[in-house]
């Protein structure tokens, strides 16, 4: 079982190179601060291995076929390209807006969707959580392959947990580069438009790709 886990763990850093994953990180982490970047990459992988978990319970007892499972990439790829759509229609109607103040003395820069000033988390938070559980039914059938070498163990939560820390190393780490983009080239309205109409032709192109 210990080579089994070695072997989620880094299934769990290689699956997380997908571009499909990385565009989502990077579509909700581009301009949030270091606290708000850190939220957004772990409740992705939570999500997207709660799916992966579920699924796995499932094919231990039920023969899922696998134009079942294809199902999964559709709709990955769907999110993906909505997500792009999303945020180009953002910068067309000029609803992304940005703001330097200060907080208790330090100085940041806001960046936020829509007309009004708003610090509310809880409605990205649940986005970012919904939309890992989604892309994981895109990971659904290449996870079969590495689940191949547990037939006959029960599918547990040490390996669920393990798979989500691989998938957060790698999310972490990306999420650092989106932190130094954040802080750097950020600073104007100008940027801001350019650096998201950018994620946002980026996130329907690796959709489309991901279609075809």
């Amino acid at each position: 079982m210990e080579a089994g886990l070695v072997l989620i763990f880094w299934y769990g850093m290689l699956h997380a190179f997908g571009p499909d994953h990385l565009t989502v990180i990077a579509d909700f982490s581009i301009g949030k601060n270091k606290r708000k970047t850190l939220l957004v990459t772990l409740l992705f992988a939570i999500g997207h291995g709660v799916t992966l978990f579920a699924f796995a319970k499932l094919l231990q007892y039920y023969d899922i076929p696998e134009t079942i499972t294809s199902y999964g990439d559709l709709i990955s790829s769907t999110v993906i390209v909505g997500m792009g759509l999303y945020m180009l229609f953002m910068v067309m109607t000029d609803r992304i807006q940005l703001k330097h103040h200060s907080h208790e003395g330090e100085e940041h820069t806001h960046i936020w969707f829509g007309k009004t000033h708003s610090h509310e988390d809880k409605a990205v938070s649940t986005s970012v959580f919904g939309i890992g559980v989604l892309m994981g039914l895109g990971g659904v059938r290449g996870m079969l392959v590495t689940l191949g070498m547990f037939q006959g163990s029960t599918i547990n939560l040490s390996i669920v947990l393990t798979f989500v820390l691989g998938v957060s190393l790698v999310f972490f780490a990306f999420g650092l580069v989106i932190l130094y983009l954040n802080s750097h080239f950020l600073s104007t309205k100008e940027n801001v438009r350019n650096v998201f109409t950018t994620a946002g032709v980026l996130s329907v192109a690796v959709g489309i790709n991901m279609l075809f």
